[in-house]
């Protein structure tokens, strides 16, 4: 692993503009069970007798709000991945000049929390909620607070989490982000996902240069096609980089 990480640390700092793609193991390093694997999946149509795909869906929230809202809050946002080391690291990369842009396809919005600046979450935010009609914006606390369906206070119609649901179009301005990102970056980096990933692998051809870098927990038959390869989950890897212990030494001497 040390030659690795030493490896790593050259490309990096030899890295004109470095981009990170944040998959799902990036939630699954955290504790979280994607809910369309195949036995999540299993067990919550049997809890609630309707597939993900139709709970997790926009006319689901439009046509049973209540239900919806009870699948959301339980599934999605009381059973949240818990944050890791990989936030941290990351903006540790960030404030160092050795990563220019997150890109997270999770909902979490892990990159921020842990101090990152440069993020495109893909699929929106738990933490973004408005209503459908007057745009007012409402927090996540006033979401799980809600006894049944959170309602707009001024409109009175259920509020809308900013996320992609299944079935939905990624906003456009994120998709086209993205895109100019993968396009200009020199390095790019692969967290918990792969090149063979459903929601990246349309952004990854528009990568052209020198550095492909993969970091997830189990190997993959496109793994081939990268530059590096290691084989644990992100927040395992990234803190070893030393880029946070250079942070805190650089602000100590500030002090």
């Amino acid at each position: 692993m040390c030659h690795k990480i030493e490896q790593l640390r050259r490309i990096l700092d030899n890295s004109k503009y470095t981009v990170a793609l944040c998959g799902s193991g990036m939630m699954e390093e955290g504790g979280f069970i994607g809910i369309k694997k195949q036995d999540k999946a299993y067990d919550i149509e049997s809890r609630y007798g309707y597939c993900v795909e139709e709970m997790y869906s926009s006319a689901f929230y439009n046509t049973r709000p209540e239900q919806f809202f009870e699948f959301y809050k339980k599934e999605m946002l009381l059973r949240a991945p818990k944050d890791t080391a990989t936030g941290p690291a990351l903006a540790a990369m960030e404030q160092a000049g050795r990563l220019q842009c997150v890109i997270d396809s999770n909902i979490y919005d892990k990159a921020h929390r842990g101090g990152c600046r440069r993020v495109i979450n893909l699929h929106g935010s738990i933490y973004e909620n408005q209503c459908p009609r007057c745009k007012k914006k409402y927090s996540l606390a006033y979401i799980l607070d809600a006894k049944r369906v959170p309602l707009c206070d001024e409109c009175n119609v259920p509020v809308r989490p900013m996320i992609s649901l299944i079935g939905e179009m990624v906003d456009s301005q994120n998709m086209t982000q993205t895109t100019e990102e993968i396009t200009k970056s020199d390095t790019l980096l692969l967290l918990g996902t792969t090149m063979a990933s459903e929601v990246f692998r349309q952004y990854i051809k528009y990568f052209s240069g020198r550095s492909l870098v993969i970091i997830h927990k189990a190997p993959h038959y496109s793994d081939k096609e990268a530059t590096m390869v290691i084989l644990d989950h992100p927040m395992n890897v990234l803190p070893l980089l030393g880029y946070e212990e250079k942070k805190q030494a650089e602000s100590n001497a500030s002090s």
